[in-house]
């Protein structure tokens, strides 16, 4: 069975634990201990190793686990010009549980490409990926730019009207950096978006209507934004998008089955493939799936990231036959529901568990598609 887009019928997030020595570099680097250059080469060496666990257990897309960023958006997008990020705070809630208090993402001038922000990592990755393996970067999602503050998080003298200045700024930001990826031999381009996500939940809808915005037409806007972004791909380029409800340290933010976003997001977004997340109930259940058109894939996430606890893989057949009564086989593939480590902090998870339930997901994806 032949497979749109991606490398293969299993596939990845892209976040992996940090290993104890890089995160003691990195401290060592915020205490002004060892210099940027330093933390590099320890960057590097864990990089190199977990680009050979990712080989080791079968995998055919590898990332650098995300190992030289804090969090999986703020990095990248406070190196646009005119984006101000400010670091997000622990809360601790009082049933006990930690939740990442959302940062502030603040547009505070005309956005730009101020400079090629994944450039130099890509290129280390790949001269480290073995052949028969595909390099794939992850990026945060042009959304986010907007869905956190709303109106009131972009600057009015910069952008009196959103409509169309600001979405075409940040569009062809994105595509200068898709554009120098290109150029340098990316071929696969994931990004993650929490937004659309969070537009499945009550709570969450609740709020983008406090900040004067219509939940029901957001994810409308959110696709003719993210097709101005696709419009700008470089030809070979797969362009991925993961949904993500919250991944930090086990916990999730949000809740809700996917049918309030999934015409917009699967009928009208132009996106290659689409990583979706179905580990638990939250996530609802299969039938907006039968918004996907011919051509496109959806990645059933249905091993979670969150748990040490392993999956059955009959369990799994069983789910994915489900989803195939609303999309067909062939354009369903498996991986985890997310990353191991969206942020930092990691998730509550052995790293052995991180080899379990990826050996877990490719064993699946080959019995039930084959072993291509």
């Amino acid at each position: 069975m032949s497979i749109p887009h991606l490398p293969a019928r299993f596939d990845h997030v892209g976040s992996f634990l940090r290993p104890a020595y890089l995160l003691e570099a990195r401290e060592k680097k915020a205490k002004g201990e060892i210099a940027p250059e330093q933390l590099r080469k320890v960057e590097d060496k864990a990089i190199d190793e977990i680009i050979q666990f990712q080989e080791d257990v079968g995998l055919k897309s590898i990332t650098d686990g995300e190992f030289r960023r804090t969090y999986f958006h703020i990095d990248f997008l406070e190196q646009l010009g005119g984006v101000k990020t400010d670091i997000p705070v622990t809360i601790r809630k009082p049933d006990g549980t930690e939740e990442l208090a959302p940062p502030v993402i603040r547009v505070i001038d005309k956005v730009r490409h101020a400079k090629d922000i994944q450039l130099a990592d890509f290129q280390y990755l790949k001269s480290k990926v073995s052949a028969g393996h595909t390099p794939k970067v992850t990026i945060p999602s042009p959304t986010m730019l907007h869905f956190r503050g709303g109106r009131a998080g972009i600057n009015k003298q910069a952008y009196p009207e959103l409509d169309p200045a600001f979405y075409d700024d940040v569009a062809k930001a994105y595509g200068d950096e898709l554009r120098s990826l290109a150029a340098a031999g990316c071929k696969y381009v994931q990004m993650d978006d929490t937004n659309l996500a969070y537009l499945c939940d009550e709570k969450m809808r609740e709020a983008a209507r406090a900040r004067g915005d219509d939940p029901n037409e957001l994810p409308h806007r959110y696709a003719s934004f993210i097709n101005q972004v696709v419009a700008q791909k470089p030809k070979g380029m797969t362009l991925a998008m993961h949904l993500c409800r919250g991944n930090f340290k086990s916990t999730h933010a949000a809740a809700g089955n996917y049918e309030p976003v999934a015409e917009a997001l699967l009928s009208e977004m132009d996106i290659d493939a689409y990583f979706l997340e179905y580990d638990d109930d939250r996530s609802g259940d299969f039938k907006p799936l039968r918004f996907l058109p011919k051509g496109k894939l959806v990645v059933l996430g249905l091993v979670t990231t969150k748990f040490d606890q392993l999956e059955n893989k009959d369990s799994l057949k069983r789910r994915i036959e489900e989803a195939a009564k609303y999309a067909p086989m062939e354009q369903l593939a498996l991986s985890p529901q997310c990353g191991f480590s969206s942020t930092v902090h990691g998730n509550n998870i052995e790293v052995q568990a991180q080899r379990n339930k990826l050996r877990l997901v490719i064993e699946t994806a080959q019995e039930v598609w084959g072993s291509n």
